[in-house]
């Protein structure tokens, strides 16, 4: 009687010390931590990159001896830059050279404006949310500005102004970053004179807000 409680006991006692032992197990076991490759790791602007961008625009052109009229048309180009991150901060350098079909008609049809060709050199400051960066830019802003009167040789000039403005850029996949951005450009005025028909100081002015999207290649780490 008393080896069969005995061996009843004992079994029982083996039963309870098993999960014990297994739980004991689990409390030593080390914490799973993820390779340093698996690590996700935030978005990095700092690089040289090359770009495409196109849109149009709209603006104004003042002849003294006339008045104010508008311009409209379309932009397409070529766009460089650098960029180089302090912390979430960006601080950018931009180039971009476009053709450009902005013209306009003066009421009447007596004398028209146009520019056909735009570049300009800016610097930007982007505050970057990971692959979001919204920026704002400004700086030097070059094109010509033509102006013509029917029957008159008209004339032309390469001005130097300013243009400032913002927008937004989101890294893709890859090396890829899309943008839209938008500029306020200001190219001065040239004397056109009496080759526009107008008097000797006869001065044609030329203003610019432009619309424009982009996809930019970059070749910096972070991609």
């Amino acid at each position: 009687m008393k080896r069969p409680l005995l061996a009843a006991l004992l079994a029982v006692g083996a039963l309870g010390a098993a999960p014990c032992a297994h739980a004991a197990d689990l409390s030593l076991a080390p914490l799973y931590k993820a390779p340093p490759s698996e690590v996700s790791q935030a978005y990095n602007w700092t690089g040289f990159y090359l770009g495409l961008n196109g849109g149009g625009g709209w603006g104004d052109s003042h002849w003294q001896g006339i008045g104010h009229f508008d311009l409209s048309g379309g932009e397409l180009g070529g766009t460089a830059g650098y960029n180089w991150q302090l912390g979430q901060t960006v601080l950018g350098v931009e180039g971009d050279m476009d053709w450009s079909h902005l013209t306009g008609t003066c009421p009447g049809g007596v004398c028209s404006t146009s520019d056909s060709w735009l570049s300009t050199v800016r610097g930007r400051v982007g505050y970057a949310f990971d692959r979001f960066l919204p920026y704002i830019t400004g700086g030097l802003a070059t094109g010509d500005i033509r102006a013509a009167t029917p029957g008159l040789p008209g004339g032309s000039a390469t001005n130097a102004g300013w243009t400032v403005g913002g927008g937004v850029e989101i890294a893709l996949p890859g090396n890829w970053s899309a943008k839209a951005e938008y500029l306020h450009v200001d190219l001065g005025s040239f004397n056109c004179g009496v080759d526009c028909g107008g008097a000797p100081n006869e001065n044609v002015s030329l203003r610019d807000n432009v619309f424009r999207a982009g996809v930019n290649y970059h070749f910096g780490w972070g991609k």
